[in-house]
Order: structure tokens, then sequence, then C-alpha cells
């Protein structure tokens, strides 16, 4: 990081002063001049090593600034104006000039009063950090690390002036964000301002009442949490708020509806409406604890990032209980959310995707309670009791709320857009909308057919004979789902068979569904009726236990309680055909699931033809197998696996890749793959693969360790916790050797 040259803080204070010392510990500037109003602040400055030379007049002060050195700006906000006023007079040429004021339209407004418009040497910004504390005595070099630097560049900010104030924070060990002006305000009016003003006037109206004179000595805790804050400079908050005063008056008003309806509430005994609002606040403010350390002010719900390092051998054993399955998990927040009364759950998948459903439900105003370990309650609205989301759904990694989500959506009144991360946002939506379309639904998507969809309101819909162009339980899904919303019968035929998950659960909540072979039908108008339902272990997950026990010498695993679906259990049939040894104990129907304990021990494999009529029964598990087939004697090939090129990642292209960097030949084609295996002794040499942020591949090359000759180095894992949040634990528990960073 190159130096700023000398660095001029205007203000020497808590944020001046700790941007000063962030920079000197950095060896980022060759020099630090303060200015302050007070001589005895100067002098207390330089004694405490923050600044090296002190002045009381700013002219004096710039008369020592070169080309290339910083001007930071730390003063109170509505005193920006007249400290502008100065630089006009007495700024050298080619100095950079910043601030710190949480308002920045205030300081927009500032610098085209004095400059007549926003000068390119000019780049406002905002650290979001802050202390108790006040005043230079208060300033540390440590204050901006970890936090994140918000800056509001015009379009005529010059490139080297940005360039020079990203690179200081930066040394400072700050994360930096660029925003506009008015989106800065309004965010900061919201999650800054509003608290203070929350903060301030309970503790001023308490304060005042003469009934409650020893609130404050008997407060707890969260008392004193809560209104930490209120400790504040009153000036630099009176300022704030007459700076940003329209922002926060419309923050203002929005709380103060929205404290109206819980204060009816409490006073009408409305436990679900208190319930509702409680159980949002909660998921929200508990969403908002695991984004603290990735970015703020934006939607994501991706983790941070995550390498896994596996070393090579080993065996797997033991009882295993790999979590609830996904596909069940999300139908049962929707159906649930649908269904008059109330939906028990178990087994319920924490995974992010399911999570991600769950969420958007809550945002639609059903009241959902949990999850606690697997348990869910959802208060159901019924069919036509769902609301407008406050903003757009955001659905992470999952592909699966996105379509199913679709297909619900249109039957709805309200207009509602669907977003997700930068993974799902590649993948083709037109497959859904299509059929959507036909029925009358109104959908926008972005370009070449891929999110973020826009689901408009279209009134009543008309049921459709859809046939499948491919094996897609989703686009199937999503079309049956919007079914319950059409006027007639809505009837789904699919070319090869398809997980039925929906079919099965719609039944399960009392919904008539007409199945007769390839052919699926619902008749609109019905109506859900609350269940229990209890969510098997997922067959998916388990599928990478299964394959490491089927490669790994000595291996002898059951993984307990899994889904066996027929329309799930292709990989049981395709490793039994390669020779794996497996046996379903336990066999039993719950909540018309058919589930089993699954047990493999390991069995030398053989390559084979997979036949395509397994191929839509293990379409997940394919990642996994390709591990199994790289450790089987002779070639495997996969054929009429064109789905696989559009899940999260191009999946046949990115295991290819893995398997050849890992020394298997792997050669893809359009719609599958072949590959040579290699039966005893290590099969893959160590090396780095990319999971391209697919977590199915990163857990299936996570298991090829157990047959490697060196350690393999696995990128971008964080998304292993959409569908299996502890499958590192559970993975070394049951002998892997496997770390995560």
């Amino acid at each position: 990081m190159g130096q700023v040259g000398r660095l001029l803080v205007i203000g020497v204070g808590l944020i001046g002063g700790s941007f000063a010392l962030a920079l000197k510990a950095a060896g980022a500037c060759r020099e630090v001049i303060g200015v302050t109003p007070q001589r005895e602040a100067g002098e207390q400055a330089k004694t405490l090593g923050v600044v090296d030379r002190a002045y009381t007049h700013l002219p004096e002060a710039l008369g020592l600034l070169q080309p290339g050195d910083l001007v930071f700006v730390a003063v109170p906000t509505l005193a920006v104006e007249s400290v502008f006023a100065q630089l006009k007079d007495y700024l050298p040429a080619g100095v950079t000039v910043t601030d710190g004021a949480s308002v920045k339209g205030s300081v927009r407004s500032a610098a085209e009063k004095v400059w007549g418009e926003m000068p390119s040497f000019l780049v406002p910004g905002h650290p979001i950090a802050g202390s108790e504390r006040s005043g230079v005595s208060a300033a540390r070099d440590d204050l901006y690390r970890d936090h994140r630097i918000i800056l509001t560049p015009a379009p005529d900010t010059g490139a080297d002036h940005l360039r020079r104030v990203v690179q200081a924070w930066q040394a400072a060990g700050a994360e930096v964000l660029e925003m506009s002006v008015e989106e800065h305000d309004e965010v900061l009016a919201a999650t800054s301002h509003l608290p203070h003003v929350i903060a301030f006037s309970l503790v001023d109206t308490l304060a005042h009442d003469a009934e409650n004179e020893n609130i404050f000595r008997y407060a707890a805790g969260g008392f004193r949490d809560f209104t930490r804050i209120a400790s504040s400079d009153p000036v630099m908050w009176r300022d704030i708020m007459l700076a940003n005063r329209e922002a926060i008056l419309k923050a203002i008003d929005l709380y103060s509806l929205n404290l109206s309806s819980l204060r009816s509430a409490i006073a009408s005994g409305d436990s679900a409406a208190l319930m509702g609002v409680f159980t949002r606040a909660k998921a929200a403010r508990d969403h908002f604890t695991k984004m603290l350390a990735k970015q703020a002010y934006s939607e994501t719900m991706q983790a941070q990032e995550v390498t896994f390092i596996a070393q090579p051998g080993g065996t797997v054993s033991g009882k295993l209980r790999v979590p609830g399955d996904k596909s069940m998990s999300h139908r049962s927040i929707m159906l649930g959310s649908l269904a008059e009364g109330v939906t028990e759950v178990q087994g319920f998948l924490e995974g992010e995707d399911a999570l991600a459903t769950l969420q958007a439900f809550r945002d639609m105003g059903v009241v959902i309670e949990g999850p606690h370990d697997g348990r869910v309650t959802i208060h159901g609205v019924g069919l036509h009791g769902l609301k407008a989301p406050p903003g757009p759904l955001y659905l992470g990694n999952s592909g699966t709320s996105m379509r199913l989500l679709a297909g619900l959506l249109a039957g709805q009144g309200f207009d509602v857009s669907l977003t997700g991360d930068e993974s799902l946002s590649k993948r083709p939506m037109n497959r859904v909308a299509n059929p959507l379309r036909e029925m009358g639904a109104i959908i926008e998507t972005g370009p070449e057919g891929r999110p973020p969809l826009l689901v408009k309101s279209a009134g009543q819909l008309s049921g459709i004979q859809y046939q499948l162009p491919m094996a897609s339980a989703q686009v199937k899904s999503a079309v049956l789902l919007a079914g319950l919303y059409a006027q007639g019968e809505t009837s789904t035929v699919e070319p090869a068979p398809t997980r039925d998950h929906t079919e099965r659960m719609l039944q399960g909540f009392g919904y008539s569904v007409e199945r007769d072979g390839a052919r699926a039908t619902v008749c609109g108008g019905g109506e859900l009726k609350a269940a229990r339902i209890d969510v098997p272990a997922d067959i998916s997950s388990a599928a990478f236990f299964m394959v490491a026990a089927a490669i790994s010498p000595g291996s002898d695993v059951t993984l307990e309680h899994v889904g066996i679906n027929p329309t799930r259990d292709g990989v049981i049939h395709i490793l039994r055909a390669m020779g794996g040894d497996i046996e379903l104990q336990n066999t039993r129907t719950v909540g018309g699931e058919p589930v089993a304990d699954i047990r493999v021990r390991y069995a030398p494999l053989r390559g084979i033809l997979i036949p395509e009529a397994q191929v839509p029964l293990a379409i997940d598990e394919f990642p996994a197998l390709f591990i199994a087939a790289a450790c089987a004697q002779g070639e495997t090939v996969l054929t009429g696996a064109e789905e696989l090129r559009v899940k999260e990642s191009d999946r046949i292209q990115a295991m290819a890749d893995g398997l050849s960097v890992l020394g298997v030949s792997a050669n893809p084609t359009k719609d599958g793959i072949v590959i040579a295996g290699t039966s005893g002794g290590p099969v893959f040499t160590g090396g780095t693969v990319d999971s391209l942020g697919d977590h199915r591949i990163a857990m299936a090359f996570a298991v090829a360790s157990l047959r490697a000759r060196d350690t393999i180095r696995i990128l971008h894992c964080a998304n292993v916790a959409t569908s299996f949040p502890n499958f590192a634990e559970l993975a070394v528990g049951s002998g892997l050797k496997l770390q995560q960073l």
C-alpha cells in the first residue's frame, strides 16, 4: 500500500485521531498534521503521538501541503461548510479531500454551495465505527479495522483522488464500499440515526417520569445495552438530525406506524400478531448477526469464504444421521404457510437454502416459530392469506425456492420480485416462467431468462395440460402449485420420473392430486389443511457418505432414517450396479414417505454404463457418483444428463476439470461424461480444485481424499452450508481427515 504523503486532519478527536493513528501504524503517510481551534487539544494530540505537528489556523497548515497529500475533514456535520470555505481559498492543487461526516447529502450541499459544484478532488466518506468515548484521548489505531467505510463519490470525482482515499482506508484495515449519496443517507437514517432517536427519546421519557425514579438503579443489562447510544455526543447528534431531516422523518414515520400496530396487538391480546412481529424480528436480527463479518447494508446470505483441506487416506465408519431432506423442508414451509391451521414440522433442514424459503414466507406475513433443533411451527394463513412483502424476496443460492415460489406467487394479488446470489442469478428461469405464462401469469425475467424474476398480479389463472420438455421436479412442482390458484384442471406430464415430494405432500395436507403414470393433476379452488410433517434425512446428503464407504477399504457406515422415495433412490441402484455393498434396514413409511437405515460396506467397484432411466432419480447425487466412478475398475459412461449443466454450476464440466487436476481421465460430453476408473490403491493425486461455489462439488472432492496420494485443497466451499451445515463436523467424526479454513 503506497503512502499518501502528508495527512492533514481537521478536527483531531476520536474519528480524525484514530484515522491518523491507523495510517501512522501502517506506515501509510509521511507525516500527520493536526488542526484544532483549541491549542491545548493540539498539544495533547502531539503528546499522545496522534499528530506530528498541530495548528490552530487552517490556512497555515494548508500551506504545507503538496500534490499527493490527503486532507481528512473530521468536524461535526454542520461545520463542514465553514471548513470547505477555507479550503476553497487555500487548498493547493493536487491535494485530495475526504471527510467522515455521517450525512452525505449535507456534505454535497456544502460543497456545491462553496465551489458551485462537486470538485473532482473531494471524495465524501463515512466510517461506520465509533465509541462511547470522544476526544483525542479516545483515539486508537484499530478503530476502523474490519469495519466498513462507505464512500459516495460523484460521477466527476477524479480517479486518482478516489484511489488515494480507498488505499488510505484499506491501510487503516477497513473494508471500503461505495454508495450513492441518497442511498447512504436513507440507509443510515434507518440503521443508525433512528436507533439514536429511539434511545435518546426513551431515556429522556423515563428520566422525566417521577413514578419511575428507581428504573435506572435496577435496570438490567438489556436496558443498558439498548440505551448505551444515548450517551453519545448531543451536539453531534443534533447536527445529524437537522442535516438528515427528511430521511430521518421518513424512518420515524415508518417506525411509528409499526409501533402503533404493535400497541394495538398488545391491547387486543392478538397473540398471532405478536408472534409475527417477534419471530420476524428475531430471524432478522439473527441473520444480521451472521452478516456482521461480511458486508454492511446489502442483502446476502452467502457465508464467509471457506476452503476445505482434505488430507489423504482414512476409512469411514459408524452410525450417522445426516440433515433433513432439503426438498421436503422447502415444501413443508410453503404448504404449511398456505394451509388452514398450525403445521408442526420435525427434521427441518436448517441450511441456508431452506432458511431462505422460511424467511420469504415470514416476509409475506406468515408467523413461523423456530427452527429449534429441526422443529418448526407454522401458523398457516390459507391459500389466499399471503401479504405483499416489504421488498424483494432474497433466496440466496436456492433454485428450488425461486422456481417453486414463482408458481405459488403467480396466483397472488400482489407484485413481488425474487432475487438471489451470484450463482442463482446465472440459472435459467424461463423453463418455469414459460408454462406459467401459458396459465396467464405475468412474469418478467432478467437477460436471457435469468433472475431476478418479477411476478406480477395477473388475476385468475387458467389450468393447462403441460408436457414437460425435460425431466424437472422443480418445473413440475411450479406448474402444479400454480394450479392451486387456477380455474379448472392443471396437469403435468413428465418424460421421465422425477421426485414426487410435491404431490405426496399436497395429499398429506389434504389436497387431492390425481396421479396416473407420468401425469399428475390438481384442480384449483381447494383447501390445504394443517398437518404434522416428519422430514427424513436427505438421501442427497447421505450419498456422500455412501460413496465414502463404498470406495474406502475397511469402511462400514449406517445412515439412519434416510428417505428412499422411489423418485430419489437412483444413487442406491447405481452404486449397487457398480458392485456396491448396500443394505436397506428397518424400512418403514413416515408421513407418506418411505424411510430406511442404509448400511454401506466397502466392496470393489466396477465401471458401468449408467442406465438413462436412473438419471433423473439421481440427478443431485452425480458429483458423488463421479468420485465412485473414478475408483471403479474400468470405464463409467453417463448420458442423458443435460440437466447437470444448469445446476449451481455446470456440474459436468466442473467435475471433469477437478478430476483432471487430480489425475483422473474424465471426458465431458454434451449430455454426460466418460470416466476412466482405477481400482486398488490411491486413485487421486493431490492438488487444488475449484468447487465454483457448488456445495455438492465441494463435498464430492472432500470424499475423494479417502483414495488420494496427497492433500486435496478445495476452494469456494462456503455454500456447503446451503444444504449440509454440519458436513465437515460429521465427516471428521466418521473418519475423513478434513479441515475447514
